[in-house]
Formats: C-alpha cells, sequence, structure tokens
C-alpha cells in the first residue's frame, strides 16, 4: 500500500483542474495553499508543493516595472505569498513542481526576468487560441533530468501563455525549448543537496492525452520523489 502524502496546490481560478489531476492518486491529500486565505503556516504539513497558473507576476519582482504596461493580470499578494512558499521549499527541500505561472515565479525566485508578452518580443504567439490552449512540439534537451522523466527528445504539448522566462535564474537551467525559442521547461543545474525541482510551462494537468508521457511521467516522478522525502 502507498504511504499516504500532503501536497500542497496554490491557489487559482483553475484550483479544481489541479486537485483532480493529483487527487486520481492513491494516498493522497491535498492542502489548497491560498493568499486569499492567508494560511501559510498549512505548508508545514505538505509532503511536496504544486505551483499553479494563473496571473502575471509583477515585474517589480524582478526589476523590470518597465515591463509593467505589457503585463496583463496581477495579484501581488500572491506574488508574495508564493515566493514564500517557494522559499520555505528551498530551506526544506520540499519536491516541488511548477506549472506555467509556477514555472515563471520560480524562475523570478532565483534571480531570473521574464518576457512580459511573448510577442512583443519577436516570437510566436504561445496563448489560448480563442477559448482552446494551443499545441506545439517542444524539444527536450537529451542530458536533461526531464529527457529521463518523459524518455523522448521531443514531443507535443498545450500552450496557454503570453509571458516565458527571460533570463534564467541562478542555478537553473532549461530542459526544453518551443521550436521559435521559448523556454518551455527548467530544472536545477546542480541537483546534489537539493529537493527535486521541475518547472514546465505547458499545463500536464489538462493536456488533451493524460496517457502523454508530457503528462502522466511527470505527475507519476513528482509524487515518487514525494514519497522518497517522507
Amino acid at each position: 500500500m502507498k504511504s499516504r502524502i500532503t501536497i500542497g496546490i496554490t491557489d487559482c481560478s483553475k484550483y479544481e483542474n489541479y486537485l483532480k489531476w493529483i487527487e486520481k492518486e492513491a494516498g493522497t491529500e491535498v492542502i489548497r495553499l491560498s493568499h486569499l486565505d492567508n494560511n501559510f503556516d498549512d505548508i508545514a504539513r505538505c509532503h511536496g508543493i504544486l505551483l499553479t497558473g494563473g496571473e502575471d507576476v509583477h515585474p517589480r519582482f524582478y526589476h523590470k516595472i518597465e515591463y509593467l504596461e505589457l503585463c496583463q493580470e496581477i495579484d501581488e499578494r500572491r506574488d508574495e505569498f508564493e515566493l514564500n512558499v517557494l522559499a520555505h521549499a528551498e530551506k526544506n527541500q520540499t519536491p516541488l513542481l511548477g506549472i506555467c505561472r509556477g514555472l515563471q515565479v520560480a524562475n523570478v525566485y532565483f534571480g531570473g526576468t521574464l518576457l512580459p508578452h511573448i510577442p512583443a518580443f519577436g516570437k510566436f504567439d504561445h496563448s489560448k487560441n480563442r477559448s482552446a490552449d494551443r499545441y506545439h512540439d517542444v524539444f527536450v534537451d537529451p542530458y536533461s533530468e526531464l529527457k529521463e522523466i518523459v524518455t523522448s527528445p521531443e514531443g507535443q504539448v498545450n500552450s496557454a501563455h503570453h509571458q516565458s522566462a527571460d533570463r534564467i535564474g541562478k542555478g537553473l537551467v532549461p530542459n526544453a525549448l518551443s521550436p521559435d525559442g521559448v523556454v518551455e521547461g527548467l530544472e536545477r543545474q546542480d541537483k546534489e543537496g537539493h529537493g527535486f525541482l521541475l518547472l514546465v510551462q505547458w499545463h500536464p494537468e489538462r493536456m488533451k492525452d493524460q496517457e502523454s508521457k508530457f503528462s502522466k511521467n511527470i505527475k507519476e516522478v513528482f509524487l515518487q520523489e514525494i514519497r522518497k522525502m517522507k
């Protein structure tokens, strides 16, 4: 029987998608970590953390206030809350999976910067196509941890974002790129002495093909890493 684990999922408008994705796994309890409820202390009960998608990170957190006019929805309270979540995870070596905005806020936490609006910087539009996610190819670094997880040098993923990582944060390295060079994944450069950390720009929790290695394998490895640490 699998040991029971508790995963903290950060609050967002699509929280239920992440909840259903994780709660399908036996022996898993979920805590909603919400900047609205200010329940940061509940993180002490979490064996793993999932950072979700949502609003743009305020550019003041990466010292590019001039980018503010290119941003869309912003919630600085959420930014501050999730930066504290990241600090806790780093201090306690808590396994962490970041999805979409989760990648972006983590890159900022480690000292990186963001592209505030991808099309304004000469790249393709990666946001939703009307009401549905776009889909595009990704190319995976053959020497990366992500390659070990998905076991494939390339694949197709969904896309629903208008921002992306620009300068990469200290200690992180890209592990996947889109055909136009947008960063699609980040991981640690040196894993020794640190907790598991995987950051992806796509949404594995809502990919049409939930059996895709770019969805299923990511979730399985995240849960395995949590159980190792428990």
